[in-house]
């Protein structure tokens, strides 16, 4: 059997070298800097074994949080398999700009739309105790990924399955919509990099844009007065966005937030 070292150099040779440190870290359960510290010491068969089959994987091409089983986001952990997209650092942009809108001291309802993992959902309620959040999605096998976080992470979420609005009861109001919806082009050239995530996640099938005018279209049933309404969206598609909102009289302060790459990332109106 191989020692530390030598199993995540020779992995290096298939695999991107830090992706064959963490893999290897997780497979023995330690952190990296115990590879450095124990780099002569022999690997385990079994745990040999295990790397093997986690690096062959990785070189295929799937993703190194669905390998690992899980994803950082805001500091904590999510459990994440193919059945959900893998929380990305862009999304902390969405929720770092609805805990700005919401006082620490003020009780306030959110709903968040096509919840995924749950990562958006939970972190606000994680961050702000007076939010009482609630959660949609589509898909079971992904509501069931949600709730497993929440759970374990200790957020308090009310889950619904079902498309969009369908779900929610008619005389449900909220203060603050949020959503990450399928928002990629379906001719943009990214998707074939994303194939090991749930298609339907990704694009509708069109523009992109077709859920958020749904949405859009939908919200002022759903939002108290002067409620928030909250989307992620594609980087050149803020000025879509803008004027998907602008169409309905009923909106008003329209907003585009860059994430810390500069891009725009996330529109925000205002129900008046």
């Amino acid at each position: 059997m191989p020692t530390v070292s030598e199993a995540w150099q020779n992995a290096s040779k298939l695999i991107d070298r830090f992706e064959a440190k963490l893999l290897l870290a997780s497979c023995l359960g330690v952190n990296r800097t115990y590879l450095i510290t124990h780099d002569k010491d022999v690997l385990a068969e079994s745990v040999f074994n295990h790397y093997k089959d986690c690096v062959q994987k990785r070189a295929k091409g799937v993703p190194v949080p669905y390998i690992l089983g899980k994803q950082e986001f805001y500091g904590r952990p999510f459990k994440v398999t193919p059945a959900v997209l893998i929380p990305r650092p862009d999304t902390e942009t969405i929720v770092e700009f609805v805990l700005a809108q919401c006082p620490i001291d003020s009780e306030l309802s959110v709903l968040d739309m096509g919840t995924g993992s749950g990562c958006i959902a939970i972190t606000l309620a994680l961050e702000n105790s007076n939010l009482n959040v609630n959660a949609t999605d589509v898909s079971p096998a992904a509501l069931e990924i949600a709730r497993a976080n929440a759970k374990n992470l200790g957020a308090d979420i009310h889950f619904y399955c079902g498309s969009w609005f369908e779900p929610i009861p008619a005389s449900q109001r909220y203060d603050i919509i949020v959503s990450n919806p399928p928002y990629i082009h379906r001719e943009d050239e990214h998707l074939k990099n994303l194939g090991y995530e749930p298609i339907s996640a990704l694009t509708d099938g069109f523009d992109g844009l077709t859920h958020i005018d749904h949405i859009i279209k939908n919200a002022p049933s759903f939002l108290n007065e002067k409620g928030l309404l909250v989307f992620e969206h594609g980087w050149d598609q803020g000025e879509s966005v803008r004027t998907l909102f602008k169409k309905h009289s009923l909106w008003k302060d329209i907003q585009t937030i860059q994430d810390l790459g500069g891009n725009d990332r996330v529109t925000a109106a205002r129900l008046f």
